[in-house]
Protein backbone atom coordinates (compact mmCIF):
# COMPACT_ATOMS: atom_id res chain seq x y z
CA UNK A 1 0.00 0.00 0.00
CA UNK A 2 1.67 3.12 -0.93
CA UNK A 3 1.70 6.37 1.16
CA UNK A 4 -1.11 7.98 0.10
CA UNK A 5 -3.68 5.57 0.95
CA UNK A 6 -2.35 4.07 4.21
CA UNK A 7 -3.80 6.44 6.21
CA UNK A 8 -7.47 6.52 4.26
CA UNK A 9 -6.96 2.51 4.68
CA UNK A 10 -6.41 2.70 8.42
CA UNK A 11 -9.24 5.39 9.28
CA UNK A 12 -11.51 3.31 7.35
CA UNK A 13 -10.70 0.24 8.96
CA UNK A 14 -10.71 1.61 12.45
CA UNK A 15 -13.88 3.66 11.78
CA UNK A 16 -15.50 0.13 10.93
CA UNK A 17 -13.74 -1.46 13.71
CA UNK A 18 -15.33 1.17 16.06
CA UNK A 19 -18.81 0.76 14.49
CA UNK A 20 -18.94 -3.09 15.36
CA UNK A 21 -16.93 -3.26 18.66
CA UNK A 22 -19.31 -4.50 21.68
CA UNK A 23 -17.59 -3.64 25.26
CA UNK A 24 -15.89 -1.10 23.82
CA UNK A 25 -12.64 -0.41 21.62
CA UNK A 26 -10.77 -2.91 23.52
CA UNK A 27 -12.47 -6.24 21.92
CA UNK A 28 -11.69 -4.78 18.70
CA UNK A 29 -7.80 -4.98 19.31
CA UNK A 30 -6.91 -8.37 17.95
CA UNK A 31 -8.80 -7.03 14.48
CA UNK A 32 -6.48 -3.68 14.98
CA UNK A 33 -3.38 -5.54 15.41
CA UNK A 34 -3.98 -7.93 12.76
CA UNK A 35 -4.14 -5.21 10.25
CA UNK A 36 -1.68 -2.66 11.31
CA UNK A 37 0.75 -5.49 11.98
CA UNK A 38 0.16 -8.77 10.50
CA UNK A 39 -1.27 -7.50 7.13
CA UNK A 40 0.36 -4.27 6.59
CA UNK A 41 3.70 -4.00 8.95
CA UNK A 42 3.37 -0.50 9.47
CA UNK A 43 3.80 -1.29 13.13
CA UNK A 44 5.79 -4.31 15.09
CA UNK A 45 4.50 -6.76 17.86
CA UNK A 46 6.77 -4.57 19.95
CA UNK A 47 5.39 -1.15 18.79
CA UNK A 48 2.02 -1.84 19.18
CA UNK A 49 2.30 -3.34 22.39
CA UNK A 50 4.42 -0.37 23.82
CA UNK A 51 1.37 1.92 22.31
CA UNK A 52 -0.95 0.10 24.43
CA UNK A 53 0.90 0.38 27.73
CA UNK A 54 1.33 4.30 26.82
CA UNK A 55 -2.15 4.70 26.73
CA UNK A 56 -2.94 2.53 29.63
CA UNK A 57 -1.04 4.63 31.90
CA UNK A 58 -2.50 7.43 30.86
CA UNK A 59 -6.39 8.39 32.57
CA UNK A 60 -9.04 8.99 30.02
CA UNK A 61 -10.29 7.73 27.01
CA UNK A 62 -7.05 5.22 26.41
CA UNK A 63 -8.26 3.01 23.04
CA UNK A 64 -8.60 6.65 21.35
CA UNK A 65 -5.21 7.62 22.65
CA UNK A 66 -3.66 4.22 21.67
CA UNK A 67 -5.54 4.43 18.12
CA UNK A 68 -3.86 7.91 17.70
CA UNK A 69 -0.50 6.53 18.64
CA UNK A 70 -0.75 4.04 15.59
CA UNK A 71 -2.08 6.83 13.22
CA UNK A 72 1.20 9.03 14.46
CA UNK A 73 2.98 5.85 13.56
CA UNK A 74 1.23 5.02 10.21
CA UNK A 75 0.74 8.97 8.81
CA UNK A 76 2.05 11.78 11.70
CA UNK A 77 -0.23 14.22 13.60
CA UNK A 78 -2.76 13.92 10.66
CA UNK A 79 -2.66 10.11 10.88
CA UNK A 80 -3.19 10.74 14.92
CA UNK A 81 -6.11 13.18 14.64
CA UNK A 82 -7.98 11.42 11.86
CA UNK A 83 -7.57 8.14 13.52
CA UNK A 84 -8.90 9.27 16.73
CA UNK A 85 -12.09 10.27 15.13
CA UNK A 86 -12.77 7.25 13.68
CA UNK A 87 -11.99 5.62 16.63
CA UNK A 88 -15.31 7.48 18.17
CA UNK A 89 -17.05 8.86 15.68
CA UNK A 90 -19.10 6.52 14.72
CA UNK A 91 -19.50 4.78 17.92
CA UNK A 92 -20.37 8.32 19.34
CA UNK A 93 -23.45 8.28 16.59
CA UNK A 94 -24.56 5.21 16.92
CA UNK A 95 -24.89 5.15 20.47
CA UNK A 96 -26.63 8.62 20.66
CA UNK A 97 -29.52 7.49 18.28
CA UNK A 98 -29.43 3.99 20.37
CA UNK A 99 -29.84 5.43 23.39
CA UNK A 100 -32.79 7.34 22.33
CA UNK A 101 -34.56 4.62 20.85
CA UNK A 102 -33.92 2.15 24.25
CA UNK A 103 -35.27 4.73 26.45
CA UNK A 104 -38.21 5.35 24.47
CA UNK A 105 -38.86 1.35 24.73
CA UNK A 106 -37.74 0.85 28.49
CA UNK A 107 -40.93 -1.10 29.32
CA UNK A 108 -40.39 -3.56 26.52
CA UNK A 109 -40.64 -7.22 27.66
CA UNK A 110 -36.85 -7.92 25.45
CA UNK A 111 -34.53 -5.26 27.02
CA UNK A 112 -33.80 -7.34 30.06
CA UNK A 113 -32.94 -10.26 27.51
CA UNK A 114 -30.84 -8.27 25.54
CA UNK A 115 -28.94 -7.27 28.28
CA UNK A 116 -28.43 -10.69 29.62
CA UNK A 117 -27.51 -11.64 26.43
CA UNK A 118 -24.53 -8.98 25.64
CA UNK A 119 -23.05 -9.59 29.05
CA UNK A 120 -21.14 -13.07 27.99
CA UNK A 121 -20.10 -11.36 24.80
CA UNK A 122 -18.61 -8.23 25.85
CA UNK A 123 -16.68 -10.53 28.40
CA UNK A 124 -15.43 -12.98 25.64
CA UNK A 125 -14.38 -9.75 23.52
CA UNK A 126 -12.75 -8.33 25.98
CA UNK A 127 -10.44 -11.48 27.00
CA UNK A 128 -9.61 -12.34 23.48
CA UNK A 129 -8.32 -9.08 23.53
CA UNK A 130 -6.49 -9.63 26.16
CA UNK A 131 -4.98 -12.69 25.03
CA UNK A 132 -3.74 -10.94 21.87
CA UNK A 133 -2.09 -8.06 23.54
CA UNK A 134 -0.38 -10.62 26.17
CA UNK A 135 1.16 -12.51 23.02
CA UNK A 136 2.23 -9.24 21.54
CA UNK A 137 3.94 -7.99 24.44
CA UNK A 138 6.18 -11.55 24.25
CA UNK A 139 7.41 -11.04 28.07
CA UNK A 140 8.33 -14.22 28.51
CA UNK A 141 7.53 -16.80 31.13
CA UNK A 142 8.67 -14.77 34.18
CA UNK A 143 6.51 -11.37 33.22
CA UNK A 144 3.71 -14.48 32.42
CA UNK A 145 4.37 -15.48 35.99
CA UNK A 146 4.10 -12.25 37.49
CA UNK A 147 0.63 -11.35 35.39
CA UNK A 148 -1.00 -14.73 36.90
CA UNK A 149 0.20 -14.45 40.77
CA UNK A 150 -0.89 -10.56 40.35
CA UNK A 151 -4.60 -11.46 38.72
CA UNK A 152 -4.51 -14.51 42.02
CA UNK A 153 -3.87 -12.01 43.79
CA UNK A 154 -6.49 -9.53 42.70
CA UNK A 155 -9.07 -11.90 42.55
CA UNK A 156 -8.46 -13.48 46.24
CA UNK A 157 -7.22 -11.05 48.26
CA UNK A 158 -8.86 -7.94 46.58
CA UNK A 159 -5.35 -5.56 46.97
CA UNK A 160 -5.77 -2.33 45.68
CA UNK A 161 -4.78 -2.67 41.35
CA UNK A 162 -1.74 0.56 42.02
CA UNK A 163 0.08 -1.82 44.44
CA UNK A 164 0.24 -4.59 41.90
CA UNK A 165 1.02 -2.07 39.21
CA UNK A 166 4.04 -0.69 41.51
CA UNK A 167 5.47 -4.26 42.07
CA UNK A 168 5.45 -4.87 38.34
CA UNK A 169 6.80 -2.14 37.98
CA UNK A 170 9.70 -2.25 40.50
CA UNK A 171 10.37 -5.90 39.29
CA UNK A 172 10.80 -4.39 35.53
CA UNK A 173 12.90 -1.55 36.71
CA UNK A 174 14.98 -4.23 38.51
CA UNK A 175 15.65 -6.11 35.26
CA UNK A 176 13.65 -9.24 36.88
CA UNK A 177 11.12 -9.49 34.16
Amino acid sequence: MNGASAPVALTMHLALLSSISFGGFPTVLPAVRAFVVATHGWMTDQDFADCFAAAQTIPGPNMILMMSLVGWKVWGIPGAISSACATFGPPCAMYFTAYRAWDRLRAAAWQPIVRRGLVPVTVGLVIASGIVMARASDGGWRAAAVTLVAAMLLLLKRLNPLVMLLAGGALGGLGLL
